[in-house]
């Protein structure tokens, strides 16, 4: 089945498709996912009373060839030219396109990079990382003024964490969802240029480490990397691994719960905006719809947060560790209840506007050019139909929390005393049954 031209405009930033074709009644979805979550637990609960996730030397370690190739200078170096070489053609068309719904701008910014990348990254680790064109120019420029890329001026203070990459993902994501005339090119050319500025002289000032923990884009791709089955193990070696071992390995560290907070707190948003009430108050409210959004962003990613730091708390009384020490010992329990919301909420919105913004692209100034050759190409929605769409979103959504449980439980038993591991778990599961019935919920009322 094939299409033509989508509504870019109306669709971009938003996850598209029906919410009405489950094969079962939502009721039975939301009784099934919380059935699913307490069978998980109670198993554990049995099964596993030590930790066994062992993130240092988890894996079968790849043969020397094929990880010489992939750790190889000159695949690195090809990457590195692959991602200033695509931001560049993006930028071509941001700068010089029409700025138009033909423009591939949006599209490879809001799909391509906010969804597409992180979804890779999934499959194949941290790609972003490795083709992060800031980093990429920052490299560039500490040979010019001969520094040494990894150091730079002064060490990166460990209190700021993961912080600075909340932030800027909180910045992105108010640009994604609120800001007015956000599909423009006056609007995006001015918020990455500033992004750019920002992360280029933060990382001038303390290195490349800046990158690791305080670049939004990277710091999301590296999460969702850690889900991937190809992973670094602590000597090193590229290995395939257990995705969960890998999660349990992710650096602990100030403002990791922020980051995943605004990761899930947005994608809640975002399915709540479309709902009827929350659009009747954007247009009848005593504000404007951009500060009513704004306000409505805020307390999103406010109350997500905040919920899963109090249950996070409550789960970790007799651990030693005060509150937020405890809330980033669990944070890394969210990476796949928030990759499993990725898919769910934008799976047809990547299906089809990646689709089309990839035949887009094939024209980036509006000159009817086919530069890449898949210009004039119709657009597929098989993989978007509603029915397997739907039933694509429960199951990621669930398999995303039973996941989810799995990680806290491991962390918890090694946590907590014997006696008080399995209790102290309660909040968090408790937490984790909301948030599976509450974003099932949105996702199909929307």
């Amino acid at each position: 089945m094939t299409g033509g031209p989508l509504d870019t405009g109306r669709l971009l930033a938003h996850g598209v498709g029906s919410r009405e074709d489950l094969p079962i009644p939502l009721s039975y979805a939301l009784v099934g996912a919380a059935v699913a979550l307490l069978a998980s637990f109670l198993a554990l609960g049995l099964l596993w009373r030590e930790p066994r996730l062992d993130p240092a030397n988890a894996g079968r370690p790849l043969p020397a060839r094929l990880a010489a190739v992939l750790d190889s200078r000159g695949l690195r170096a090809a990457l590195r030219v692959l991602g200033i070489v695509a931001t560049g053609y993006v930028a071509m068309a941001a700068v010089f396109g029409r700025d138009d719904a033909l423009n591939p701008t949006a599209g490879a910014v809001y799909v391509l990079l906010w969804i597409g990348v992180p979804l890779l990254s999934l499959l194949l680790g941290p790609v972003w990382k490795l083709i992060n064109p800031i980093r990429t120019m920052h490299w560039a420029l500490s040979r010019l003024l001969r520094t040494d890329p990894a150091e730079g001026l002064a060490p990166l203070p460990p209190a700021l964490g993961y912080w600075p990459a909340a932030a800027s993902l909180m910045a992105f994501v108010w640009l994604e969802l609120i800001a007015p005339e956000n599909t423009t090119l006056p609007v995006m050319r001015t918020f990455f240029a500033a992004y750019l500025a920002v992360h280029l002289l933060a990382a001038t000032y303390w290195g490349s480490a800046w990158f690791d923990r305080c670049d939004g884009f990277e710091v999301f791709s590296s999460l969702a990397g850690r889900l991937s089955v190809l992973g670094r193990r602590a000597d090193g070696r590229l290995v395939v691994r257990n995705p969960l071992a890998g999660v349990a390995g992710t650096p602990v560290a100030p403002g990791l719960f922020g980051v995943v907070g605004v990761l899930l707190g947005s994608t809640a948003y975002d399915s709540f905006s479309n709902t009827p009430w929350w659009v009747t108050q954007l247009q009848d409210g005593p504000f404007s719809a951009e500060v009513t959004g704004s306000l409505g962003l805020l307390a999103a990613v406010t109350v997500v947060t905040l919920a899963f730091g109090g249950a996070a708390a409550l789960s970790g009384r007799g651990s030693g560790l005060r509150p937020l020490e405890v809330a980033g010992e669990f944070a890394h329990s969210l990476v796949p209840i928030v990759m499993g919301y990725v898919v769910a909420h934008y799976w047809s919105l990547l299906v089809l506007i990646g689709q089309q913004t990839v035949i887009q692209l094939s024209d980036p100034l509006g000159t009817d050019a086919n530069w890449l050759g898949t210009g004039g190409r119709g657009i597929d929605s098989t993989l978007a139909e509603p029915t397997f769409t739907a039933v694509l979103q429960v199951v990621a959504v669930v398999t995303g929390h039973v996941l989810g449980v799995v990680l806290a439980h491991d962390r918890a038993v090694g946590l907590l005393p014997r006696q008080r591991a399995m209790v102290g778990q309660i909040p968090l599961l408790t937490l984790m049954v909301c948030y599976t019935v509450g974003g099932l919920s949105l996702l199909f009322a929307a």
